[in-house]
């Protein structure tokens, strides 16, 4: 997810960069950087190899690990003289939709809040569990004797938002799920609570990256690989490909050729040292190239790509949609699901990739004429500046609070309005989806737009997600499709009519 610093706090790359850019500097030197970056599970250092049967164990494969390998057991470490540290819950409040101008955060309260593991009363007033929230994946609470690391002058405040649990998504209780009453709207409901992605998914993930940091850092000892896409956020299903990116430099990295050169070499990496674990690794030459590859412990196949640090802005930009309002992850997975089902969901085959179909979704809730999620961007635009140090990409969306909508309308209405709006209302040929503005606009008249049949409007650096749509006869396939489904579920409102329950559910 979010490496740590090798320098307890300090900025991960070399003293070079740090007088030349601010990209990962001014961390506190008194916080560990658990607070700061969470990604990392606090464990001691082991090799990769002595590491698979904890990860076999949590994929049960155990006929993937060695009958050599030693039994590691992952212990709480503690940063020198520091206890072990947990997160805290306690948060600034906030009046309405925004903070008041005139209401000041103090230093401290904007960091990690620490309290007692033993707490539970404490509740976070946010929209978004983000994933330093994860108990597990922090030692045991910080000790009296630490008290440069408690937080000062902010009382834990009860909010709108239900207590995290240990793990990085909210239980699956009702008070948290969307009321479901028709029978389309409880079999969006039921297919989103079997198809989810699950605790124990993410932590193969997590473990996956934790291995792979170390070996990739034996050739750049200043690398990070962090963990984006679905798997973070919160889109993502139990059969949900890991998304890894290699940040290797703070400085921009030419994807013709220098990244694939770094590719070249990762790749190399998995065909031979690694090839016990990681098999058919593959350089995809693509306009972003990434190496693809299956992890045999945890049976995931990852996209792991270069400096691309516009897909760790988005994660949090789309976490924070996912968990602003409770009707958006339902609709995002069941329209992902019909998507591939159609065999529309295949970027490599001149169709739609999964992150347009979210965009193309959260445009649609947006653009209603009471909407369901409001324009982040523009309601908080501190919280996801694009020239934000990365560090701090995680955090910024914590202050923001749930979303009341006035817009009652269900689960199923919500299904079948937005296959109604592309399949009727949206004037393909003229218009650009933008999530970052919150409607339809004009399309640009540049050469990222030209002869392309859709047009979707990436957040942060404004290309064209779907792109990869460049021929008629895929374009006419998918509106056919949206055409289909809106017919279908506006008269006999039965999501088997475009989507067999049963046989999604099995495939999750």
């Amino acid at each position: 997810m979010f490496p740590n610093s090798s320098n307890l706090g300090r900025p991960p790359f070399s003293p070079k960069y740090q007088q030349q850019s601010t990209f990962f500097t001014k961390l506190p030197l008194n916080i560990p950087p658990a607070l700061l970056s969470h990604q990392q599970i606090i464990v001691p250092p082991f090799q990769f190899r002595s590491a698979v049967l904890s990860r076999a164990l949590l994929s049960g494969n155990t006929e993937a690990t060695p009958a050599v390998a030693p039994v590691v057991t992952l212990q709480p470490m503690a940063y020198g003289n520091v206890s072990p540290v947990s997160r805290s819950d306690a948060l600034t409040s906030f009046q309405g939709r925004k903070r008041q101008n005139q209401q000041r955060v103090p230093d401290d309260a904007k960091r990690q809040r620490i309290h007692s593991h033993d707490s539970d009363t404490a509740v976070v007033n946010q929209a978004v569990p983000l994933p330093e929230e994860r108990r597990c994946s922090f030692p045991a609470s910080i000790s009296a004797q630490s008290p440069g690391l408690r937080a000062r002058g902010s009382p834990a405040l009860v909010g709108c938002v239900p207590p995290l649990q240990d793990t990085l998504f909210p239980d699956a209780t009702e008070s948290r799920l969307p009321v479901a009453n028709d029978k389309l709207s409880q079999q969006v409901l039921e297919l989103f609570q079997a198809c989810r992605q699950q605790a124990s998914d993410l932590d193969r993930k997590e473990l996956c990256r934790t291995e792979l940091q170390r070996e990739i850092q034996l050739i750049f000892p200043q690398s990070r690989l962090f963990l984006v896409g679905s798997s973070l956020n919160g889109f993502g299903t139990r059969t949900s490909d890991g998304d890894l990116c290699l940040v290797v430099k703070e400085d921009p990295v030419n994807q013709k050729t220098e990244a694939r050169r770094i590719l070249s070499l990762v790749q190399k990496v998995f065909s031979t040292k690694l090839s016990s674990y990681i098999e058919r690794p593959q350089l995809i030459r693509a306009k972003v190239p990434i190496v693809k590859f299956r992890d045999k412990v945890s049976n995931v196949d990852f996209d792991l790509n270069v400096n691309n640090v516009i897909g760790i802005r988005n994660t949090f930009l789309l976490r924070t949609y996912a968990f602003i309002e409770n009707r958006v992850r339902p609709l995002v997975l069941v329209v992902k699901k019909w998507a591939s089902f159609h065999e529309i969901n295949d970027a490599s085959r001149g169709t739609l990739n999964s992150y347009s179909l979210v965009l193309m979704v959260l445009h649609y809730l947006q653009t209603l004429p009471e909407p369901i999620v409001p324009c982040l961007q523009k309601n908080y635009p501190e919280c996801f500046d694009p020239t934000m140090q990365l560090h701090l990409v995680h955090q910024a969306p914590r202050t923001i609070p749930p979303y009341i909508s006035n817009n009652g309308s269900s689960l199923g209405d919500l299904l079948i309005g937005f296959f109604k709006y592309y399949a009727t209302e949206f004037d393909w040929s003229h218009q650009m989806i933008s999530v970052r503005e919150a409607k339809a606009i004009e399309r640009p008249d540049g050469v990222e737009w030209r002869n392309k049949f859709i047009c979707v409007e990436e957040p942060f650096d404004r290309t064209n997600t779907a792109r990869a749509v460049h021929e008629k006869q895929k374009f006419d396939m998918i509106r056919g499709e949206f055409s289909q489904a809106w017919r279908l579920l506006r008269d006999k409102k039965d999501l088997n009519c475009v989507l067999p329950l049963k046989g999604a559910i099995l495939k999750r």
